[in-house]
């Protein structure tokens, strides 16, 4: 095919006329899921509903840093406060930013000292094999933190044999990103390393139209490891750990009309992270009875320098064991069925010092988890769990959530419905950390929450194409909303519902096409829409082959709908009015052509309309960039 054939077609990637012939070619979808149930479970026969990025998905978008990809899944709206590196917050379904339970292998992430939120701004794609995001309240299986949903991210593994990637990339506002990576596996060893690096001169946080120049520049280092070892076909370890060192220049909030806004400064945070993980298992009588036994570690450290500088440091360690029971009853009727107990003790503590806040706390929570699944003809799947969670600071909670799915074979389409609830404790720092215009509030209580979803997914032309749908609605008691000067618990219930759309198929031999839309209505108990939750959020991509699948051209549009949003006022009592903040379209191109079977170059535009957006009020972001880079991959 001609270059100037290639560019057409490329420029006709969101036609659906393709259609017709999808049947030319296969799509091989993630078979099995680790995070919609306490064990493994095929996809098709999750009741939760659950979307699944794979590395090959990153690979063909360029994906940098995971929460570009995020803005892709239904029901997720993203919110950075200003450019690359600035804090971002993930929410799912209209929920809060710390409602999302984010996983690192098996290893929970969410900052004790940081709202219990996961700051998506360091976390870099390169070693990244899958993520699955599964949404709804999941309390019941994971506790506090997921009464939104859960992301998992799960890294690479060895393979068979030994293979190594290095990547060299630089762009537009002074950015430069150098990975390298090996793994592999012998004698029953496994391992995988990974070292990135990612530096840039940014654009300031503080917007050009307001007098503000000064660049604002985000260094990070990740260093990630992962050992596997099987000493005998019964009993295995795994060792993960990750490392991640980073400095971001920012703006401190002044007075611009009357408002607190950022203005252009010399301040910066320092933070340092690690979590690490051991995990063993033990398989008895045939695998029919599994033990799991496991450890999970978090240690992060924050250093603001800026006109009252001050230290963060969250501290996580929790230990599991987790007993699964394996029973097929096919002599009576064909069906199998999973038994699952789990106990864990989860100790949380923060130390925050500075000239307004002395805070070194801790809180301990210990989890008894039953699951029970049943899977009747490979076509009906049902689950049933309950937890109970004993909490030093607060009242025990009990949590449940039930699951159902069936597969119509004949039609190829899939039904299910969820039912769960969720519980969220008030962070460490709302409880007992002062700062600098805010006073802790002890006498917060937990925010609870219940919800349910329903959906169906048809398979067409053999899963050439899939088109899925759900609907969601989920009510939130005790939201805590910072009100001032300190955090509350709102009064009456908070309640969200909405609908998500989605689409992937092959259009032809060389052209995938996907889209999604979310609608989400996330309303306070006196109808008013809460802030950033935008109430229509959509995309669509697609990726074309050609020359023989060595050049590959990709383009991807991100819809964030106006949105409200939070003006404070400068000066005490830092009063606040709603702003509303406009929509915006954030779209890229990519390519990529395979020189040979080692070494690939690769290009990449982002924001090609230039677009100028707000995520947060008053906090700028980056416009058009340009980016070009070359890859060199040995063994297999």
């Amino acid at each position: 095919m001609k270059i100037n054939q290639c560019l057409i077609v490329f420029s006709s990637l969101i036609l659906f006329n393709h259609l017709a012939v999808a049947q030319e070619v296969g799509q091989t979808l993630p078979e099995v899921v680790v995070t919609a149930n306490r064990t493994p479970t095929a996809k098709a026969a999750s009741g939760s509903i659950i979307s699944v990025i794979t590395s090959e998905d990153l690979a063909r978008k360029q994906v940098r840093f995971l929460a570009d990809v995020l803005r892709e899944v239904p029901g997720i709206a993203m919110s950075r406060l200003g450019p690359v590196g600035a804090q971002t917050q993930v929410r799912i379904r209209g929920t809060e930013a710390n409602h999302t339970l984010v996983l690192i292998d098996g290893v929970e992430v969410n900052d004790p000292s940081g709202a219990s939120e996961f700051d998506f701004n360091t976390l870099r794609a390169e070693d990244i094999e899958r993520i699955e995001v599964l949404r709804g309240p999941q309390s019941a299986l994971y506790g506090s933190d997921a009464i939104g949903g859960v992301i998992n991210v799960i890294t690479k593994t060895g393979g068979t044999s030994f293979s190594s990637n290095g990547i060299l990339e630089g762009g537009s506002f002074g950015t430069g990103t150098a990975a390298v990576n090996a793994r592999g596996s012998k004698d029953g060893v496994s391992y995988s390393i990974g070292f990135s690096k990612f530096s840039t001169d940014g654009v300031s946080f503080a917007p050009k139209q307001n007098g503000n120049t000064e660049q604002d520049g985000f260094d990070v280092l990740n260093l990630n490891a992962k050992l596997g070892i099987k000493l005998s076909e019964n009993l295995k370890f795994e060792i993960v750990s990750r490392y991640t060192d980073s400095t971001l220049e920012f703006d401190e909030a002044g007075n611009v009309n009357g408002f607190s806004l950022p203005i252009d400064s010399d301040s910066y945070t320092d933070t340092e992270a690690f979590s690490g993980g051991f995990k063993a298992v033990l398989q008895t009588f045939d695998g029919q009875w599994e033990h799991i036994l496991g450890v999970g570690l978090l240690d992060i450290e924050r250093k603001n320098t800026d006109s009252d500088p001050s230290n963060y440091r969250g501290d996580r360690r929790k230990i599991y064991y987790q007993s699964n029971f394996f029973l097929d009853s096919s002599a009576l009727v064909d069906a199998s069925h999973t038994f699952t107990f789990l106990m864990e003790n989860e100790l949380d503590a923060q130390d925050v010092s500075g000239s307004w806040v002395d805070s070194d706390v801790e809180s301990e929570t210990t989890g008894f988890v039953g699951e029970y699944r049943l899977d009747l003809g490979q076509q009906v799947f049902l689950t049933a769990s309950i937890r109970h969670d004993e909490n030093d600071l607060f009242k025990n909670a009990n949590t449940v959530r039930s699951t159902l799915a069936y597969l119509h074979k004949p039609t190829d389409t899939k039904f299910n419905v969820s039912y769960g609830e969720g519980i969220k404790n008030p962070t460490l720092f709302e409880l007992y950390g002062y700062a600098a215009g805010f006073t802790p509030n002890p006498d917060l209580m937990p925010e609870e929450s219940y919800g349910w979803d329903v959906g169906v997914e048809q398979r067409l032309w053999d899963g050439k194409a899939v088109i899925s749908g759900a609907f969601f609605n989920n009510t939130i008691k005790n939201l805590i909303q910072g009100a001032g000067a300190t955090a509350v618990n709102a009064s009456g219930k908070n309640k969200i519902h909405g609908l998500e759309f989605e689409l992937m198929a092959w259009a032809s031999k060389n052209l995938q096409l996907k889209a999604q839309y979310s609608y989400t209505q996330a309303q306070d108990a006196n109808g008013v829409q809460l802030i950033r939750r935008p109430k229509h959020v959509a995309s669509l991509g697609s990726t074309y082959t050609c020359f023989d699948g060595r050049l590959n051209l990709g383009f991807q549009a991100n819809y964030h709908g106006k949105q409200d949003d939070t003006a404070w006022q400068a000066v005490s009592p830092w009063g606040s009015e709603t702003v509303q903040l406009d929509g915006y379209v954030l779209a890229n191109m990519t390519a990529k052509y395979s020189v040979t079977e080692s070494v690939s170059l690769f290009a990449r535009v982002e924001n090609i309309f230039d677009e100028k957006y707000e995520d947060v009020y008053g906090y700028a972001n980056p416009g058009l960039g340009a980016y070009l880079g070359v890859k060199v991959s040995l063994g297999k």
